[in-house]
């Protein structure tokens, strides 16, 4: 007989006087029409696995994908800022099925005048509209963007028909190409590169008014390949802007012309120094090669004497670059050029480097090669080791982008060279977050297209850890729980699932970086603790790395790798707009019946008073005194025994109970039945602390399937030692609870929000990210 089976003997009658209590109590009353859709599987909207993707989420056994490799020349227009280009194409049909056309991306036809993205652009007016303001709300643009193709030909200069659909195009080819066989072709191009910080986008360049000179940012920058796959056929969707680039992984050699006092970096490794460095600066590189801090290469001065004296030739930049899914290059005069190597624990050193301006300094010579280094090391701890031989950080316009081996960053003091706090910490954060993109999506491939969430969520729950891994108390921006709270508790109106597709998404930022980094730190460290979720989404890195994954892939994969259920997870955070907010309705308290028979007789005559007291209301004449042959012995036994009688039974009853239950009996323990409600309608696990009422406090969590039969409200009883005083859900802010007030029983004056969150994280006053200015030294 275990302990448990002795507690339900010995509640038997604390279980009838919970039972006359919840029958009058309201909240067992409601309407049992009970909604049980957070906890029903998710294989009615997952797709069916099959040879190519299976049930666990891994890739199947016949799981297969296209291969794109590029010949590219182009040459860089430093006066009139411009690109001409022509590029090979050979195409691996590794795919079970016969192709009688490709499909091409023209990303930069989205600048063309008359392009979609203009054309569908919505906006409204005010009393103070500037001209950009007013051009973005009409969709005019007077800048002269777009690709011009100039031929499309085989390798032997034929011409190949081709039609092109705003950014799409589509080559038919001479004959299907069969599985297995692969076909080459030419492309010849140019187009206009825009001022980023006048028109935007993802590239372009930054004009320096002071010193006359151009930093270019390129990417987009050749036709592109469209993904052929098991899921999609051809990923033909328009690019509008947002939906980023679903792209097959290839082999690159690129050679980019450009002035010969210009500094280039790029995707890949650089396959003629001695053509493009002096010695000097290739005596720095080998140096850095085996150095674990950053060395420069390129100094300030150089960089300064160089903005100055502007050649008027060229030089040729040979790089190649291998597996990769795009490509993308920075080049000006101004950049100064530094670099380290890291060593990934399979024993490659990893060249970081970064590129930058002087107008980036103090900042970027300080800290931009060791945030990449660190975001190497800190992603690779999670997912793969960084299999590639650089990993690049640019300082210029774009404020934020990713491609392989190299991203664009900003962040920049001002002309002083002091900068703010808010400034360091926004330049670091969007470091570690576009190094980081090298992981998703430029390694674990997903369609930027469609599903925003699988690179830039993924990604932004990665940069919290890394970015909580470079400084105590970083001030991150996203992934803590109460960082989503105001988000998800506004209108409905203005959110929409994460599970949407990439051109539809309302508040972009919270929808697609923050609330799915938020849900997965929730389910790192509230749902499934951290030692399974870490397996399994390693698991989920090496299963698809330098693949195509899905996001059945993914949630699939988290299951199956941690044994652990999570499709009501899944439905909630990703499918639904409901938010976390969990009441404390009410709390009942109970404790068992231990006292002496002299007591326990004073209880039995406050009973008979009811009783009489009901009496009264009774009809004259029973049916039973009408009636008395229907009386039994209980009729006739008094309940209410002499103090001798009670005693005796109330010793004997102790005699008869073992050890276990006679300590249970005399440690008089408290019960306390309390009552949950779910009002947001996202369930999360319930985490409730005791406050006893010596001060002390306890913690207990509560699994989400606590919810499984009933989504929106449960009771549960506890058993606790000492009194209990109050009770508190979520103290710790874990579970984006919307409402703390009704977190409290009794309902108290609770700090706000962000009061508790800046205690628990011990910010000291002012806050880190006011502006704080630090002198260069």
């Amino acid at each position: 007989m275990n302990i448990k089976y002795n507690y339900s003997n010995m509640l038997l009658l604390i279980v009838g006087m919970f039972i006359s209590f919840a029958s009058q109590n309201a909240f067992a009353q409601r309407d049992k029409n009970i909604n049980r859709s957070y906890f029903k599987q998710l294989g009615e909207e997952l797709p069916t696995p099959n040879v190519y993707r299976a049930g666990s989420g891994a890739p199947g056994h016949a799981y297969w994908q296209q291969k794109v490799d590029y010949k590219i020349k182009l040459t860089l227009d430093d006066e009139k800022q411009r690109i001409t280009g022509a590029e090979t194409i050979t195409y691996h049909n590794n795919s079970p099925n016969e192709l009688s056309y490709f499909w091409v991306q023209l990303d930069q036809n989205m600048r063309a005048k008359d392009s979609d993205t203009y054309k569908t652009a919505t906006g409204t007016l005010n009393a103070k509209n500037t001209l950009g303001g007013i051009s973005r709300a009409t969709g005019n643009s007077d800048f002269e963007g777009g690709f011009n193709i100039e031929a499309v030909m085989t390798t032997d200069g034929a011409k190949l028909p081709f039609t092109i659909n705003r950014t799409m195009m589509r080559v038919d080819l001479p004959t299907s190409l069969k599985p297995n066989e692969k076909y080459s072709f030419q492309i010849k191009w140019n187009y206009n590169i825009q001022d980023q910080l006048k028109y935007g986008g993802r590239s372009g360049y930054e004009y320096f008014e002071k010193d006359g000179n151009y930093l270019y940012e390129i990417a987009q920058f050749f036709p592109r390949m469209a993904v052929y796959d098991d899921v999609n056929g051809w990923l033909h969707k328009q690019f509008l802007g947002r939906g980023e680039f679903a792209l097959e992984f290839g082999d690159y050699d690129v050679e980019m012309t450009v002035p010969a006092d210009h500094i280039l970096g790029a995707t890949g490794v650089l396959q003629n120094p001695e053509e493009v460095l002096t010695e000097t600066q290739k005596e720095r590189w080998e140096k850095a090669q085996k150095s674990d801090v950053p060395v420069v290469i390129v100094t300030q001065d150089e960089a300064t004497k160089a903005e100055k004296n502007k050649a008027k030739d060229t030089k040729t930049w040979k790089f190649r670059a291998e597996n990769v899914r795009d490509f993308a290059f920075a080049s000006s005069r101004k950049f100064i050029w530094d670099a380290m190597a890291v060593k990934m624990s399979n024993g490659n050193n990893v060249m970081a480097m970064s590129y930058y301006p002087k107008e980036g300094n103090p900042l970027w010579g300080q800290y931009s090669t060791e945030v990449v280094a660190h975001t190497l090391e800190v992603y690779s701890k999670h997912t793969i080791d960084y299999p590639y031989p650089v990993a690049i950080s640019v300082h210029g316009p774009v404020w934020g982008m990713e491609y392989p081996m190299i991203c664009f960053n900003g962040g920049r003091p001002e002309t002083d060279g002091t900068y703010s706090s808010r400034i360091k910490y926004a330049m670091i954060s969007v470091i570690i977050h576009e190094v980081g993109h090298n992981f998703f999506p430029m390694i674990v491939n997903s369609d930027e297209r469609h599903w925003t969430w699988m690179d830039e969520g993924l990604n932004t729950f990665m940069q919290f850890i890394t970015q909580e891994e470079w400084q105590r108390d970083y001030p991150s921006r996203r992934g803590n729980a109460a960082d989503i709270v105001d988000y998800m508790k506004g209108s409905k109106a203005g959110i929409m699932p994460i599970m949407t597709n990439s051109e539809s998404i309302l508040q972009f930022g919270n929808n697609a970086y923050g609330k799915p980094a938020t849900a997965l730190n929730i389910l790192r460290e509230t749902v499934m603790g951290r030692e399974l979720f870490d397996y399994a989404f390693k698991e989920y890195a090496e299963r698809w790395a330098f693949k195509h994954p899905k996001p059945a892939d993914f949630f699939r994969t988290m299951e199956d790798a941690s044994g652990t259920d999570l499709d009501w997870f899944w439905w909630g955070w990703f499918y639904t707009t409901d938010n976390v907010d969990v009441s404390i309705e009410n709390v009942t308290f109970f404790e068992p019946n231990s006292q002496t028979a002299e007591i326990e007789k004073a209880t039995t005559k406050k009973q008979e008073s009811i009783t009489s007291q009901r009496n009264k209301t009774a009809l004259e004449t029973t049916r039973l005194e009408r009636r008395p042959q229907l009386k039994d012995f209980y009729n006739s036994y008094d309940g209410s025994t002499t103090a001798a009688e009670a005693k005796s039974n109330y010793e004997d009853y102790m005699n008869g109970l073992t050890d276990e239950e006679r300590t249970f009996i005399k440690n008089n323990p408290y019960f306390y039945q309390v009552d949950f409600k779910n009002v947001g309608g996202l369930v999360m696990p319930v985490i409730i602390e005791f406050t006893y009422a010596d001060g002390s406090k306890e913690m207990q969590k509560i699994p989400a399937e606590v919810w499984r039969k009933d989504n929106e409200m449960f009771s549960k009883v506890f058993m606790t030692k000492k009194k209990v005083v109050s009770f508190h859900l979520d103290p710790n802010l874990e579970t984006a609870d919307t409402d703390v007030y009704n977190n409290s029983y009794p309902r108290q004056e609770v700090p706000t929000r962000f009061e508790l969150y800046r205690r628990d994280r011990n910010y000291s006053s002012p806050n880190p990210m006011q502006m704080n200015k630090k002198k260069k030294n």
